[in-house]
């Protein structure tokens, strides 16, 4: 599941013993920051403009020995991909699809045929000028077979990359094989960032792209920087450069900013107990991100007892999201209610079936499962697991519902348990335009359907969604598509949790949407 889920173990730091004596990485300097008595967390990073210069310090989980500066591949290197790259199309503050190296795009009136007018004066990092064939080519190494890139199974069915025109230097025209009124918001994933013509086998090790940064040193799974690139199109970045340091423990990490030994933990989720002690010291913070991870009970729909669409609606009648939200979260989230669609996303719709635990035995009753039992796997891979488990495991209790939480090792997790297991705990981050989440994760088929789930119905609605051309009418499908998965699908969605993401308290314009912070204007306070 590449870009989904971060590495990282439950953190067992308490107020007291935030030492960083414990760091266990050997380019860790000492020191300790004291903390006071933990306060409510905070809502938002330090807010104020930061000076020019200095180098932003990014401590970030380890990743595969075969990590790769490729943004196509399922192995690349997330947190560079931002300070290398752009996209042609990138999601806005509101959701919404927004400019980068493409200035417009306009359909045909079918939406089945797609130009895009490409920025002007844009160089890639080696001084080459930024075209419509990087553009074009860019998509068909995401399509070659060869790259294995994620984001192919999801433009695939549109794009045949042998249609794709470049009639001039700056325009790009995308055929579709069917009409799709979302066609820019499948661009704004990270895999899409645009690489230079012909870059396919050398990109991964170099770097090229025509982001704020440009590559100094990158070690697959170990250190790395990037530098200000002085002629990015959109002006030279705040920072001179970031410097990425790969620390395994999610521990020695956090005791990493409290000594004030880096300044932002990527991609590291910190339960509440450690975000407590993190915003209490001098020296580190949290910044909130609102519903930024999407958290799932999936149940496969291929095994039993979930074959049964009625013990799928009891389960889901069974549980109060709101006490799994209460419980798990200490209030830092939003109940799911079961559908997978963000509270804050424009395409949102509240309605839902309420918590019935009557309801739901007697589902289970005609379904032939009165007093079930089974198992839910769990893993310290995430800090809200166990937590979310366990709350739905009480929850469940007063339909007569016995869940008996089974812990695995979160080195295999991902290997041994996602899509094997019946009942299982994991989470996505938000961000995802509504047609990619619904067609890559729900849909009949796909590799990222972690439930198995298979509709042809609800396949007919997504691609009458696609089709519309009507704005309203559009929302008023993909508002359909939710109250479908909610009441036959095998996926429940117990909550979506605010990421805390641990911060120097001298970082300065850190705002993150869909999992991505704006690398431009990123600086330090006193660099």
């Amino acid at each position: 599941m590449s870009g989904t889920h971060s590495p990282g173990r439950r953190s067992v730091l308490a107020a007291g013993t935030a030492c960083a004596a414990s760091l266990g990485a050997s380019w860790l300097l000492s020191g300790c920051s004291g903390a006071t008595a933990a306060p409510v967390l905070p809502a938002a990073a330090q807010r104020g403009a930061p000076d020019r210069g200095g180098t932003l310090r990014i401590a970030r989980p380890p990743a595969s020995d075969a990590e790769t500066l490729d943004p196509a591949s399922s192995l690349s290197a997330y947190e560079y991909l931002g300070a290398l790259y752009n996209r042609l199309v990138r999601i806005g503050a509101d959701g919404e699809p927004a400019p980068d190296l493409a200035e417009s795009w306009e359909p045909d009136s079918a939406a089945r045929t797609w130009t895009f007018r490409l920025r002007k004066g844009v160089t890639f990092h080696n001084g080459r000028a930024f075209t419509s064939a990087d553009a074009a080519y860019t998509l068909r190494h995401i399509l070659d077979k060869a790259t294995a890139s994620p984001q192919a199974g999801v433009l695939a069915p549109l794009v045949d990359p042998g249609r794709l025109r470049t009639p001039d230097a700056h325009t790009l025209v995308v055929p579709l094989k069917a009409p799709n009124a979302e066609f820019p918001s499948l661009l704004t994933h990270y895999n899409c960032y645009v690489v230079p013509e012909g870059s396919g086998k050398s990109i991964g090790r170099t770097g090229i792209g025509t982001g704020p940064f440009r590559l100094e040193s990158f070690a697959p799974a170990g250190p790395g920087r990037v530098t200000a690139y002085q002629d990015h199109w959109a002006g030279r970045p705040v920072l001179d450069a970031i410097a990425f340091y790969s620390v395994a423990d999610m521990s020695a990490r956090s005791n990493a900013l409290l000594a004030g030994q880096v300044d932002l933990l990527s991609q590291t989720n910190l339960d509440f107990a450690t975000a407590r002690v993190v915003a209490a010291s001098d020296r580190a913070t949290i910044a909130r991100v609102k519903n930024g991870q999407w958290y799932v009970l999936p149940m496969l729909t291929t095994d039993k007892p979930f074959t049964d669409v009625r013990v799928r609606r009891a389960m889901k009648l069974a549980y109060d999201p709101e006490h799994v939200v209460k419980a798990a979260l200490q209030g830092a989230g939003k109940a799911g209610w079961d559908n997978p669609v963000p509270p804050d996303d424009p395409a949102h719709i509240s309605a839902h079936p309420e918590h019935d635990p009557e309801q739901a035995r007697f589902l289970l009753k005609k379904a032939g499962h009165e007093n079930l039992a089974v198992d839910l796997y769990t893993s310290a891979y995430d800090p809200l697991f166990t937590p979310m488990a366990l709350a739905y495991q009480e929850s469940a209790k007063r339909a007569g519902i016995r869940i008996r939480v089974k812990t695995a090792s979160a080195d295999s997790y991902y290997t041994q348990i996602w899509m094997k297991q019946p009942l299982m705990a994991t989470y996505w981050y938000t961000g995802r335009p509504v047609d990619q989440l619904f067609n890559q994760v729900f849909r009949s088929g796909s590799s990222y359907n972690e439930t198995a789930w298979s509709d042809k119905g609800f396949d007919a609605l997504l691609d009458r969604a696609r089709a519309e051309t009507d704005d309203a009418r559009r929302r008023d499908l993909y508002g359909e598509a939710q109250t479908w998965v909610i009441d036959k699908g095998g996926a429940m969605t117990p909550m979506f949790a605010d990421r805390l993401v641990g911060i120097s308290r001298k970082v300065r314009g850190y705002a993150e949407h869909g999992f991505e912070f704006d690398y431009l204007g990123i600086g330090l306070k006193g660099a």
